[in-house]
């Protein structure tokens, strides 16, 4: 019987491959379990009168490292469930920010895609992903690599 929910294989992730995650919305309980349970208590994420009266930034913004997170969560349901073996290094930026109620995908290109020279049966894929807000607005531009399994591996 075929199972249903499995991630990308190696070959299923040739150089200029696309696609896009589901979304989902970063919701205030979100935020505040995040900060709390990470210790990001400050000012800006914590402290209402001050985004209103002192930050540049206006409303109830997202911690960056939430949004990550978010992301890779979107894509470890899709994409690597039993063949992602390892996440080996990234670049991040974040190029605005994010709020409660602000819907988010990611959207990704195989921009790197290579057979492993030192672990038979895994390949090394490196992707462009692009956190997408649900006006169009990119949010977080990362380039993860990722060791994958090979299909007959």
């Amino acid at each position: 019987m075929e199972t249903v929910g499995l991630g990308f294989y190696f070959e299923d992730l040739p150089l200029g491959r696309q696609f896009k995650t589901v979304g989902r919305t970063v919701t205030e309980a979100d935020i505040v379990n995040f900060i709390n349970c990470i210790g990001m208590t400050e000012v800006l994420f914590t402290n209402l009168e001050f985004l209103k009266h002192e930050s540049d930034i206006k409303g109830r913004v997202a911690p960056g490292s939430l949004v990550y997170c978010f992301a890779e969560g979107l894509l470890a349901q899709s994409t690597m469930q039993k063949t992602g073996y390892a996440f080996l290094g990234m670049d991040l930026k974040i190029e605005g920010p994010t709020f409660a109620g602000d819907t988010i995908h990611v959207e990704c290109e195989v921009i790197e895609s290579r057979p492993s020279k030192s672990r038979p049966g895994r390949g090394l894929v490196r992707t462009r992903n692009r956190v997408v807000k649900q006006d169009g607005t990119v949010v977080q531009i990362y380039t993860p690599l990722r060791m994958v399994k090979c299909r007959n591996s």
